[in-house]
């Protein structure tokens, strides 16, 4: 299968930002891609970056506008499309939720958001309510998707569960960046152990891995353009995204990755039937000790 992994930055345009992935997403489904992952929250810049009730008007209902406009693309492209959008859900309740969208222009599943992160410049508790769905594959006409987002992509227990289930592709929307306050080794070791950990999914599972980040330099959120409010003083200097999307096999191989500076679009060929093989000669699901994992059900085992 051909996958199309599309790389780019973001600016206060919902209008532009959008505009541009139908661009992008045309142009890797005229190389033949026929499963397109976009970048976790694509519509705008990273607003988590600050904490204000206003950017609640960011959010928007699934079904709704963007999986409408998404849904044509894909009708006309003839893919199937992992986007990722700030969904709301009722008054007060709000996800980080990934949406697959068929080729027909229908929606296949939504995966919200599980494990929500807390850090100085992503302050996603404020907004997003942890998914209550548990961890379910999405079955598409491209194949069984394990589709989480982001933070997510740190547990092996979700990757876990979905292979359990039958996933035949993890798939991780991304926003992830750079602290400043770091020093340039300390900046390189997170994004080395960023991908690392989830070639390591792919390992533990025998499953090709896709993991899709923003790029560039998103400064605190630009009210103007998001809100029409007038900025009320930044909370954070901003953060650098370092891009690296990549796609990797079911042996932990880098099949292809992105610059870490640059927007990019890329289509690999993934070959779906190498997993048969790899979990034949790695059986790690025959050989796990099922009996002895109650502990794994609690938050940390005390003597």
């Amino acid at each position: 299968m051909k996958i199309g992994i599309i790389q780019q930055e973001c600016t206060g345009s919902v209008e532009a930002n959008l505009q541009r992935l139908e661009h992008n997403i045309e142009d890797v489904a005229a190389r033949g891609a026929e499963l397109v992952v976009l970048q976790e929250l694509h519509n705008t810049p990273y607003f988590c970056q600050r904490e204000n009730v206003d950017l609640f008007d960011l959010a928007e209902s699934i079904p709704g506008p963007t999986t409408e406009r998404l849904g044509e693309v894909a009708r006309r492209c003839n893919v199937v499309i992992v986007a990722s959008l700030f969904e709301r859900r009722a008054a007060g309740l709000y996800h980080n939720t990934a949406v697959v969208i068929e080729r027909d222009g229908t929606i296949a599943g939504r995966q919200r958001k599980m494990h929500i992160p807390d850090d100085p410049g992503y302050y996603e508790k404020f907004y997003f309510t942890p998914g209550d769905e548990g961890f379910r594959p999405i079955r598409t006409s491209v194949g069984c998707l394990g589709v989480q987002v982001c933070w997510d992509q740190w547990y092996p227990e979700g990757a876990r569960l979905m292979a359990l289930q039958g996933a035949e592709m993890l798939i991780y929307p991304t926003a992830i960046g750079y602290d400043s306050r770091d020093t340039a080794e300390e900046q390189q070791r997170q994004r080395r152990a960023w991908q690392m950990v989830q070639r390591g999914h792919a390992v533990a599972n025998g499953l090709p891995v896709v993991a899709v980040n923003r790029v560039g330099f998103e400064p605190d959120v630009d009210y103007d353009a998001l809100t029409g409010l007038a900025d009320d003083g930044s909370q954070h200097d901003g953060i650098r995204f370092w891009g690296t999307s990549f796609v990797a096999g079911p042996q932990g191989e880098l099949l292809v990755e992105a610059p870490e500076a640059e927007a990019a679009n890329l289509v690999v060929d993934v070959d779906m039937q190498r997993s048969e093989q790899v979990r034949r000669w790695w059986p790690f699901l025959r050989d796990r000790r099922i009996e002895f994992y109650d502990g794994l059900t609690h938050r940390f085992l005390d003597e």
